[in-house]
């Protein structure tokens, strides 16, 4: 009968822990050190080599910390040293020259000073003669070293027709422009320099067919690498690339891929053929988590993977290659130090030898049909060190394993050193070996079920270890990861195995595949659940302050409860029930709290939102979202943001449940791809949406949210006057139907609304402009506010009404306002309005700020509180500084989201406030 794991106690071997860890930080360092620090970094790293010997024949008591000591120098001189070979080719031959040009002296900057334009001035239009030189052109040879990566373009806030893909490859041959040179360089120059090719067209087809070895000739353009700006944005220098080219017409095949690629496509082409009959979950999941083809899998589903700590699922990792090799050896990734050999080697009677040679083959045939992925490296060369040992008959032992699989690949590739995707592979490596075990053995001590005890004992520790890092990534907790992450391990071993069966007999059989796949769309359809239930829990993501403070935070947190937790799993009992009666009370009173987080509580703790607010402006990243409250748990949204997981927090913490309209200005992802999250758990009345019809791919995933939720979606128009609730008024000021000639463009059709808030007797005036630019600003200061009423088709529910004054006279926007409260339904009225908009209190800035406005509009509306939209660290520049600072010079109070969080106006015409909330962790960029 085997020991309990309690009694297995087996001193575990830490000595290449700081060797390896050494290796790491020094590559880390030298990855960032500037250029030309290099040649005193070798002399450094020369003269601690010729230390280590010196210190390796010393004699005496401290003889094992001398030989420490040399271990130590040995690696980071190894580690430097290799570091500084391997980014040599970052800066030789022409390309790194091309984009990194010298610097221009810098213009002077655009006038800033704000007030109506002069005669003949022209409204946003850049002198030509200050136009950029164009990027150089060269003609290059290359070979693809890694597969096409699509990106998605709706976090930049573009139009989803317009995605980009990225291509990693090695250009071997040069040929520039004499011009370009400047020198009688050779026309044609070998190389070895390391690129990223950017592809932005739509026709994309053939750059997505790549296979990695493939050589190609193209044309391309050089992308000048942008400074580092000042506060910390921008892209800076290049880690590994060396320079980013932008294809000019489709590639040239010089050579096709060798034959271990083609066959590791083919198998890759087979697996997906064989799930083209699954659905789209399964259809989408399966490839992924078997070879990590996530090219077909549902942004919805990869959002929940990431949502309920499961993403190492959503693409293959190094656990898959774990259960791989354990069919073959035998052993678990909570039990690597088992001392024998077992699985089909095992049972087949094979010797270690051949066992480590089957083990080897299989781990090289899993890299490359799976693609080096840093997860996957460090799992083959940790299974590698293990075959070794195995061969040479001595047991496997994790810890060294690791440290030695970390040493290798930090030397081989020091790119890794930064890769905070082999950072958490390594540290749920660790939590694995150091904690599970532990941790295992406590529960079990606790006399927990065997298998259940190693689940929660290896997934907390793994847990454990990762989050200090992932919150670096995207600043939150997953309160449900350790559960889901629990419900997923039952059907993460069979479905890879049936994956990877189809993987294999694909070629021979395409109905057996089919079969395998069938089989396998149960435990995936499994894990699909887990994940999409999971993300729906509104305590799947806890937010948290970000950067090192949030990280030290958590590692303080996950310290305290590894503290305070093992005296109740270990047997000890408490004295007095009355103790454990006030433990479990607080448990149950304080987890509810925790998960569902009740708008009252949250504002009780953070203050948010505050009393009495009358507008609402989401700090949702780079995008647009604006609330405008009509009664408790009710308010009309503007814009919906980029992520519907922003969308969805922001009107949670406002405890907004009912949304009577949703205006959607413009078929832009930036503020429309956020309709899922508004849509979550909500009432909708209907949605509002532009009358163009640009944009047809963002135009159409709106409207089909909207029919699978049974949501009627309307057009707005020039003149419409609505009501919601007593306090609560606007018209639409643009655009006009039908569309102006010369404002066109999906920015220049955005729904441009003028509201009026809060009490008759000192209303708000708001003016929200959408992404309009100056073309359109221009047309709407022209055209003031809409002298004729257009009635509405009878199923939107609206009647007409009597005259409007204009604004500021007897029974103007305030009484309309006053009137709404007897208003069940919106309503148009009609009537004459004034010749131009007039000033307003509250302004909606056009395009988050953007450079391109019309400043006569500017000087018209002349507001009091300027508010700017934006995600930190844009690539955009939003906001422009020359339009701040034009804002601020009419007057305006300037206040921005990526700065201040979410914003709350408050007050009336007479008190006008702001209140922020700043979030914990960095709005999106």
């Amino acid at each position: 009968m085997p020991a309990a794991p309690a009694r297995i106690r087996q001193r575990t071997d830490y000595r290449l822990l700081l060797p390896a860890g050494t290796a790491w930080a020094v590559t880390a360092a030298v990855l960032g050190l500037d250029p030309d620090r290099h040649p005193a970094l070798l002399a450094v790293a020369l003269a601690a080599a010729a230390v280590s010997p010196a210190l390796l024949r010393t004699k005496g008591p401290r003889r094992s910390l001398h030989r420490l000591t040399a271990a130590v120098l040995l690696t980071a001189a190894a580690a430097a040293t290799t570091t500084v070979l391997h980014t040599a080719d970052l800066r030789r031959g022409p390309l790194p020259a091309l984009a990194r040009p010298p610097l221009l002296p810098a213009a002077p900057a655009p006038s800033t000073r704000a007030g109506p334009r002069a005669e003949g001035d022209q409204r946003g239009v850049a002198d030509p003669s200050e136009e950029k030189p164009a990027n150089p052109e060269v003609a290059v040879e290359l070979t693809v070293t890694g597969d096409p990566e699509q990106h998605g373009s709706h976090t930049r806030g573009s139009a989803l027709s317009r995605p980009t893909l990225t291509v990693a490859a090695l250009v071997t041959r040069v040929r520039t422009d004499p011009a370009l040179r400047g020198s009688p360089a050779p026309a044609s120059i070998a190389t070895r320099t390391p690129v990223t090719l950017l592809i932005r067209s739509q026709e994309d087809y053939p750059w997505q067919q790549l296979i990695p070895s493939t050589e190609l000739e193209l044309r391309a353009e050089v992308l000048p690498e942008q400074p580092q700006a000042a506060g910390g944005t921008g892209r800076g220098r290049r880690t590994d690339s060396a320079a980013l080219l932008v294809p000019q017409g489709p590639p040239r095949v010089i050579a096709p891929p060798n034959l271990p690629q083609r066959l590791a496509a083919h198998l890759r082409a087979g697996l997906r053929d064989a799930c083209d009959h699954l659905p789209p979950d399964t259809r989408g999941l399966l490839p992924g988590l078997v070879v990590g083809d996530v090219s077909r899998l549902p942004d919805d589903l990869a959002d929940a993977f990431r949502a309920t700590d499961l993403g190492h699922l959503v693409a293959v990792s190094g656990a898959n290659l774990a259960i791989v090799l354990a069919v073959l050896v035998g052993g678990a990734p909570s039990e690597p130090d088992a001392p024998a050999r077992g699985g089909l080697a095992g049972l087949l009677g094979l010797s270690f030898r051949t066992t480590a040679l089957l083990g080897t083959a299989l781990t090289l045939a899993f890299v490359t049909v799976c693609r080096p992925d840093p997860s996957v490296l460090r799992a083959a060369a940790t299974g590698l060190i293990g075959l070794l040992a195995l061969a040479t008959g001595r047991p496997r032992r994790g810890v060294p394993a690791l440290a030695g699989a970390v040493l290798v690949l930090i030397l081989v590739d020091p790119h890794l050193a930064r890769s905070y995707g082999f950072l958490l592979s390594v540290l749920a490596t660790a939590g694995l070996l150091v904690l599970g075990p532990r941790w295992t053995a406590a529960l079990r001590a606790r006399r927990w079920p065997h298998h259940l005890a190693s689940a929660v004992g290896a997934t907390a520790a793994a847990q454990a270890f990762c989050s200090p890092v992932t919150v670096l990534l995207a600043p939150r907790v997953s309160l449900v990861g350790v559960p889901c992450n629990l419900l997923a391990e039952i059907a993460v071993a069979p479905a890879t195995l049936l994956g990877f069966g189809a993987l294999a007999i694909a070629p021979l059989s395409q109905g057996a595949a089919e079969f395998l796949t069938d089989l396998a769309a149960l435990p995936v359809g499994w894990l699909a659940t887990v994940a999409r239930r999971g993300a729906e829990l509104p305590g799947a993501e806890l937010a948290w302050p970000a950067g090192p403070f949030g990280s030290i935070l958590l590692v303080v947190v996950i310290v305290s409860l590894a503290w305070a937790v093992p005296p109740l799993l270990v047997g000890r009992r408490l004295r007095h029930r009355r103790t454990r009666a006030l433990v479990a009370l607080a448990v149950a009173l304080l987890l509810p709290l925790v998960l569902l987080r009740p708008p009252a509580v949250v504002r009780l703790a953070t203050g948010w939102p505050a009393p009495g607010w009358r507008l609402a402006m989401c700090d949702i990243g780079q995008g647009d979202m604006t609330v405008l409250p009509v009664g408790p748990e009710s308010a009309v949204v503007v814009d919906a943001g980029p992520d519907p997981k922003a969308a969805d927090a922001c009107l949670r913490s406002l405890g907004v449940a009912q949304v009577p309209l949703l205006i959607l200005t413009h078929f832009h992802a930036d503020h429309a791809e956020g309709v899922p999250g508004v849509l979550r758990g909500r009432s909708i009345g209907a949605i509002e949406v532009t009358s163009a019809d640009e944009s047809d791919g963002e135009r159409s995933r709106v409207l089909r949210w909207a029919a699978a939720a049974g949501i009627p979606v309307q057009r707005a128009q020039r003149g419409e006057r609505r009501t919601a609730g007593a306090e609560l008024a606007w018209e639409v000021l643009w655009p006009t139907s039908p569309p102006a000639a010369d404002a066109e463009g999906p920015n220049n059709s955005s729904i441009a609304i003028l509201a009026v808030l809060g009490p008759p007797a000192a209303p708000l005036r708001v003016a929200l402009l959408g992404d309009l630019e100056p073309p359109a600003q221009a047309a709407v200061l022209a055209l003031g506010a809409p002298p004729q009423p257009l009635a509405r088709a009878p199923e939107e529910g609206t009647n007409g009404g009597g005259p409007t004054p204009r604004a500021g006279e007897e029974g103007g926007p305030a009484a309309l306002a006053g009137r709404a409260a007897a208003a069940d339904r919106s309503t148009v009225r009609s009537g004459p309005g004034p010749p131009g908009v007039g000033r307003v209190d509250v302004l909606k800035v056009a395009h988050h700020g953007s450079a391109n406005q019309d400043w006569a509009l500017m000087a018209g509306l002349r507001p009091r509180l300027a508010l700017i939209s934006c995600g930190v660290g844009n690539p955009y520049g939003h906001p422009a500084p020359q339009t701040v600072a034009g804002l601020e010079a009419l007057g305006a109070t300037v206040v921005r989201t990526d700065r201040s969080g979410d914003i709350a106006v408050l007050g009336d015409a007479r008190t006008l406030a702001v209140a922020t909330h700043p979030h914990p962790y960095p709005g999106h960029g």
